[in-house]
Formats: structure tokens, C-alpha cells, sequence
């Protein structure tokens, strides 16, 4: 298996889900701005869309999209519990994948964290953050997750949210998804997935420069 990443991106998820399952993987880091693999490669060729998340699968299959690759991971590594199977418990683990990708991901990070937003669009996503915001402080008030337990979903949102910074947004008015992003932080798989990328930025930065 061959996860095709960019440091700190929502392929971060990913990383988090893998070592959650204790899955061995091999990483290849991604130049999202020159679209070039580390190897010098055209990333087009993997993906055209020149985006990350993909998952190269044991099978040579290979999958795009990040509540696609996470949901495959869970199912790849079932003893890892990473998603429900119950069908009340899937719908509730696609509602939250969605909510992440296309009310915070796209609508509101994906416009505040790309230097090529206008400012009129950089607005609109602001203005839009506040009752999505107000969505998770309501929902986690006496939850440690957003299902019964750690899933695949937590991993998603616990990558948006470190976006939070870079982007501008402030949630100190929403203090109970800010207590949980620290618990997520702290976890074990989260920290050291964290942690690496974070080195990987920073030396791709420093080449950058």
C-alpha cells in the first residue's frame, strides 16, 4: 500500500487512520505547487486532478478522495474499528465525512488557505465559518467523538482543524471544539502523525526558500 501525501493536507487523515490501524504503508510526498512526486515525477500521471489523497492499494488499485480512502482503510482493517458497520452507524460516519469535506474543507479552508483567492472569496468563506462552527460546538458538548468512538471521521476533522491557525480562524468561541481538538491532538496515532509531518513541511519550506 502507497500513500501519496502532501505535509499537513487532508492526506494527513490518512496517516492518522494508518497508524490507528497499525497498517503498514509506504509514504511518497507530494509538491502540490509544482504538482511533481519526490522523485521528479509528473503527480498528473497519478492522479489529474493533482491532488491528494491517493491510495495505491495492494491490488494496484489505485483511490482518490478523501472520505473514499479513509472509509477504505477502515474497511481494509476492520479490527481497528476506525468506522461502524451497523447501516444507521455507516450513514451517520458518510453525514460526518460530507459535513467535513464540503461544509469546512472546501467551503471554508479551501478559500482562506490558497493565495490565489480573491478577497471576495476569502469573505464569503469567513462569514460562512461561524454556523458551521456552531454546528460542531453544539453537536460535541458531552462527546468525546463524533461517533461512539474514534473513527475515520475524527481523523478527517481533526486535520481540518489544525488548519485553523494558517487560516486565520479563531475558535476561541467555541470552546468545546477546541477542548476536543486538543484531545485529539494528544492522541497517541494523531501526535506522531502530527509531529512528522510537521518536520516534512518545514525541511519542504526550507527547500522552497
Amino acid at each position: 500500500m502507497e500513500l501519496y501525501f502532501s505535509p499537513l493536507a487532508c492526506s494527513m487523515a490518512t496517516r492518522i487512520a494508518l497508524y490507528e490501524a497499525g497498517a503498514e504503508a509506504d509514504f511518497t510526498e507530494v509538491d502540490l505547487k509544482a504538482k511533481r512526486v519526490a522523485d521528479g515525477s509528473d503527480f498528473f500521471i497519478v492522479n489529474p486532478m493533482g491532488q491528494v489523497p491517493v491510495l495505491r492499494t495492494e491490488a494496484g488499485e489505485t483511490l482518490t478522495e478523501n472520505p473514499v480512502v479513509l472509509q477504505y482503510i477502515a474497511e481494509r482493517y476492520p479490527n481497528a474499528n476506525l468506522a461502524p458497520w451497523d447501516s444507521g452507524g455507516r450513514h451517520r460516519l458518510q453525514q460526518w465525512l460530507s459535513f467535513i469535506g464540503s461544509e469546512l474543507h472546501k467551503l471554508v479552508f479551501s478559500p482562506l488557505l490558497d493565495a490565489a483567492s480573491p478577497a471576495g472569496a476569502k469573505e464569503f468563506a469567513h462569514a460562512k465559518a461561524a454556523a458551521r462552527f456552531a454546528r460542531l460546538e453544539s453537536y460535541l458538548a458531552g462527546r468525546d467523538y463524533l461517533l461512539d468512538r474514534f473513527s475515520v471521521a475524527d481523523a478527517y476533522l481533526t486535520t481540518v482543524l489544525n488548519w485553523c491557525v494558517p487560516a486565520g480562524l479563531d475558535l476561541s468561541p467555541y470552546p468545546g471544539v477546541q477542548d476536543y481538538h486538543r484531545r485529539m491532538l494528544a492522541r497517541p496515532s494523531v501526535a506522531k502523525a502530527v509531529g512528522e509531518e510537521r518536520t516534512l513541511y518545514a525541511a519542504a519550506q526550507s527547500r522552497a526558500a
